[in-house]
């Protein structure tokens, strides 16, 4: 047999080997997916059960009248389930749902839940990389438009870039809200207004009410980025710090305001802060008074001015309200020092 042949079976026959190997592993993989398959059912099952009893327990509680010696254990009981519901909280984290309108309109009925710690952890990081970024890109594209160019099709890819950066914004928080991140309320519908007000901005056709309103908007746009720099810069080094003390969860992300948990070094933020929530006022109030011109024809004007208000309304309030609560909480331990 000459060599060269007996080389090739010689490598057919190890390769033949490996292949054996390869289709064990994978007749082990495809058993191990219908085992947590039908562990993730069950799981999800007894989730249901259990807070349905928990319903029944606490109604049980709320009308039992106990003894002065029964109450302390009553307390116990009490205390045991109201932590009930977070423990629930973080094992659905890791079992299958089914996604939100949101996520089934964009993705359908895709499962988007991430199976381990290590790549919950890493799509939040690349999340926060990926704002980043894009707000260091918008900053230095906003800079470039403001202050050395002035046209109208340069002014449609920043506002088609931040059409798409508030768009994939919306899909990737929806995502890691499906994975146990705890955003939600005003700092999840924000950018679903910032997306429409962008996009609305992007329609605008060229002209003298636009060209009057080019550069107050492109400021404000830096003024912006240049803050959420700051924030994301800062939030992040906070939020990294209170997770290695264990008091804040590993799926809590920056958001583009003010929260409780960033009170110690952060207070200096406030200023600039709603020293923007104005200006998205006095941008609001610029349009409705440019709404308001006999020339005025463009609709756009009426929806920018819209949702600049309620940008304005849903910062504004959101912002006070946690500061409020913030200086409430701090009160409250003084006094028990």
């Amino acid at each position: 047999m000459p060599q060269g042949l007996t080389d090739v079976l010689e490598e057919w026959k190890c390769l033949e080997g490996e292949y054996e190997q390869l289709q064990e592993t994978h007749r082990l993989y495809i058993q191990k997916l219908d085992e947590i398959s039908n562990l993730q059912t069950k799981c999800t099952s007894s989730i249901s059960r259990q807070r349905k009893r928990l319903k029944e327990v606490s109604q049980l509680v709320k009308n039992t009248g106990p003894s002065e010696e029964d109450a302390k254990t009553l307390d116990e009981v009490k205390e045991k389930i109201k932590a009930r519901p977070n423990a629930f909280f973080e094992m659905e984290a890791f079992l299958p749902k089914k996604n939100g309108l949101y996520l089934s309109l964009v993705l359908g009925n895709v499962n988007v839940t991430l199976l381990s710690k290590q790549s919950k952890f890493a799509y939040k990081d690349e999340y926060e990389k990926f704002k980043l970024y894009l707000t260091v890109l918008l900053l230095l594209f906003s800079f470039i438009c403001y202050f050395f160019v002035s046209y109208r099709f340069l002014d449609a890819i920043f506002n088609f870039l931040l059409v798409w950066y508030y768009c994939t914004l919306t899909i990737r928080e929806s995502i890691l809200i499906t994975n146990g991140s705890r955003i939600k309320g005003w700092w999840v519908f924000h950018h679903y207004v910032s997306a429409f007000l962008s996009g609305v901005m992007l329609t605008w056709p060229d002209g003298n009410l636009y060209k009057s309103f080019r550069n107050q908007f492109l400021a404000y746009s830096l003024y912006q980025s240049f803050v959420q720099c700051l924030q994301c810069y800062y939030q992040s080094g906070c939020l990294y710090r209170l997770r290695a003390l264990g008091e804040r969860h590993n799926m809590d992300l920056t958001v583009e305001g003010f929260q409780s948990w960033m009170w110690k070094g952060l207070t200096f933020l406030l200023p600039f802060l709603f020293f923007g929530h104005f200006w998205q006022l006095f941008n609001s109030l610029s349009l409705f008074r440019m709404a308001q011109l006999p020339d005025c024809k463009e609709w756009q004007v009426m929806m920018c001015g819209l949702s600049f208000l309620i940008l304005f309304m849903g910062n504004f309030f959101t912002t006070v309200a946690v500061v409020r609560q913030k200086l409430k909480t701090r009160k409250q331990k003084s006094k028990t020092l």
